[in-house]
């Protein structure tokens, strides 16, 4: 699959806010667009790097659409604006100013483990969901 073809969210699998992040995606984006590329694949790893980041590192989200990269809450916010619905509440960050969004956004990342726990997004067994992912 040519990873241009769709817009495609990154980010880490084994991370249960990310995880959720990742259902929310299967949930709210009802024209099935979006692809999932955890980072822990050839191809999220491989996007990582691409755009100056360390797959083995994975504090940062990731979204790519149309060319256009986003990273961090702003790739939750794009993210949240694309699937519509409930997922445009994610909208309500952009009234945080920028730094203070990125210093909340490396606070969350870099103690997401210990805030939310493990997971493991590739694990779910709904077949509609693991369609989505890219390896």
């Amino acid at each position: 699959m040519n990873t241009t073809d769709h817009p495609i969210a990154v980010m880490d699998a084994t991370c249960a806010l990310c995880s959720w992040g990742a259902r929310m995606i299967h949930r709210l984006d009802r024209t099935g667009d979006i692809r999932i590329a955890p980072i822990q694949s050839e191809t999220g790893a491989a996007l990582m790097v691409q755009h100056g980041l360390d797959p083995l590192d994975p504090d940062s989200w990731l979204f790519i659409e149309n060319g256009i990269v986003w990273r961090d809450f702003d790739a939750v916010i794009r993210l949240g604006v694309r699937t519509g619905g409930w997922g445009r509440l994610c909208a309500v960050l952009r009234l945080l100013p920028p730094v203070l969004r990125d210093w909340l956004y490396q606070r969350i990342a870099r103690n997401r483990y210990a805030m939310f726990g493990r997971g493991d997004m590739c694990g779910l067994p709904d077949p509609a969901f693991r369609a989505r992912l890219l390896r």
